[in-house]
């Protein structure tokens, strides 16, 4: 679903509630002193121990006087570079700053479950552009603008004891003038050698390794509803195919798109006619024969692909089996469809039969 300004406005202030996983206070037994009261400032507030910003002045009050900004590697800092990274949907930067047992899970997540997460810190549902500036006090500010929505999220002061930290965050939608949307999410992190890392969002642990497992099952399941649907996509090609060309395809790959050129007198790139060879009825991924997860094959059946005795049968299967689904997909000469759990091997006609 498309993130618009109306469903921001309607989005839980624990947002994160989909890596719920409730803190055990024994996990924490060595440093229960941090589990103390949290700090009340609010992100417009002094700053209890502020230091410097990289590559960002202190901020000028009209006295003349100027705010120290936080430092260059404390917590602060740390979910500044969490957000601008959340922001442009980058992998590699996110991973820094979590915690090595939460990093280990992170990689093993497949592209689309990283987005899924990252995603989740600014609201947005594509790749925003993030800038950051400093408030009055020299706190983060940290905007990503999108497209067709921008947020803004202020970082408020550290209350800091031992390795853990805690700071309030405000997120809202820059067009919300009135304040009236405004998330409040307290954000944890901790000291793990020598870097502040992601810890928790409000009173939830962000353990990525405890929902590793249900994270792949939910993608799982939505790829296994994809690939079917791709399957039968393929199979409207076959037959849109053997109407025009009196043959079956020879391969997924004549059913892609026909390739584009650009002529000596014009640079600009043009789509050529269709053909035997490129039909253009189905995307270039699904031609390729892989796509969301799962890889997708057509087989003849009989040494002939001419004429109305020509027979053919499709087949999908998990390209990860247990990660992107575990369901094998076959649709046979007969245009049944069969489903079953074949360990990520071909399926065949005796699976059973899918409505």
């Amino acid at each position: 679903m498309k993130l618009s300004r109306t469903s921001l406005q309607q989005v839980s202030p624990l947002w994160f509630g989909f890596i719920v996983f409730v803190l055990p206070v024994a996990a924490l037994a060595t440093n229960a002193n941090a589990w103390a009261q949290e700090s009340s400032s609010r992100p417009g507030d002094a700053s209890k121990s502020p230091t410097s910003l990289p590559s960002m002045p202190a901020v000028k009050n009209a006295d003349g006087t100027t705010t120290p900004p936080v430092a260059a590697s404390g917590p602060a800092a740390a979910l500044r570079d969490v957000l601008q990274a959340a922001c442009s949907q980058s992998a590699s930067e996110f991973s820094r700053y979590l915690t090595a047992r939460s990093k280990e899970a992170f990689e093993r997540l497949t592209p689309a479950a990283r987005v899924a997460l990252m995603k989740r810190f600014v609201l947005l549902n594509v790749p925003g552009k993030a800038t950051t500036t400093a408030n009055p006090a020299g706190r983060p500010i940290v905007r990503c603008e999108a497209p067709d929505l921008t947020t803004e999220m202020s970082i408020g002061g550290t209350d800091t004891r031992d390795n853990l930290a805690f700071l309030p965050m405000e997120l809202r939608d820059v067009t919300d003038s009135t304040g009236a949307n405004v998330r409040q999410i307290s954000m944890g992190l901790v000291r793990e050698d020598g870097q502040w890392r992601l810890l928790s969002i409000g009173v939830l642990l962000l353990d990525l390794p405890s929902l590793e497992i249900e994270w792949d099952a939910e993608e799982a399941e939505a790829n296994e509803s994809t690939a079917l649907g791709n399957l039968r996509r393929l199979a409207d090609a076959v037959k849109t195919y053997r109407r025009t060309y009196f043959r079956l395809p020879e391969s997924l790959g004549s059913l892609g798109p026909p390739p584009a050129v650009a002529s000596a007198k014009n640079t600009q790139a043009k789509t050529l006619a269709a053909t035997r060879e490129h039909a253009g009825l189905v995307d270039e991924e699904l031609a390729s024969g892989n796509k969301d997860g799962y890889e997708f094959r057509i087989i003849i059946a009989g040494a002939d692909t001419l004429g109305a005795p020509a027979k053919y049968q499709l087949s999908a299967i998990p390209s990860s089996y247990g990660r992107t689904g575990k369901r094998s997909f076959f649709r046979d000469t007969e245009g049944g469809w069969h489903g079953a759990d074949h360990g990520g091997a071909v399926g065949s006609a005796s699976d059973p039969v899918l409505q």
